[in-house]
């Protein structure tokens, strides 16, 4: 009797764990290879609004199996990258994309780095002009003397 009831559980575990599997494995039919390369661009360029920072081809959330099933639908419909991006964002909000558009919101977020970029570059250039100052400055009478007399006592024992 014992061995039957594992035999039974085993089975059961085994048709549980293939339905789990089957039921995260989406197949999609595209008509062309560059389709099927725009769903793949256009899924992992947005982020899954529940899991925060994981891409909605990645994200096994029931919200990126609706966004995915969106995106492909209006793939099958003939819109444009811009018109699906657009819909995607009117639906959930700026947040899903990865990278922000350059809107009135957003041009801290943009300016910030290119800011610290042109302040470093510029950092740079003054230090580099202060060094080479510094260096090409000659020395004074004074200062020769002083050098020569420092020297002259090392080399003398």
């Amino acid at each position: 009797m014992a061995p039957l009831i594992r035999w039974l559980t085993a089975a059961l575990l085994l048709v549980c764990a293939t339905q789990a599997v089957g039921d995260s494995i989406e197949i999609r039919d595209f008509d062309t290879p560059v389709m099927k390369e725009r769903y793949r661009d256009l899924t992992g360029s947005m982020r899954c609004p529940l899991c925060e920072n994981q891409a909605i081809n990645d994200s096994d959330a029931p919200i990126s199996g609706d966004m995915r099933d969106r995106v492909y639908m209006l793939l099958q419909d003939g819109q444009s990258d811009t018109e699906i991006i657009n819909h995607m964002v009117d639906r959930f909000g700026e947040y899903i994309l990865y990278n922000p558009r350059l809107e009135n919101r957003t041009y801290l977020l943009w300016g910030i780095p290119l800011a610290l970029l042109l302040a470093g570059a510029l950092l740079v250039v003054l230090i580099v002009r202060a060094r080479r100052s510094a260096s090409s400055a000659s020395l004074s009478a004074e200062e020769r003397a002083r050098l020569d007399a420092l020297i002259n006592r090392k080399r003398s024992p």
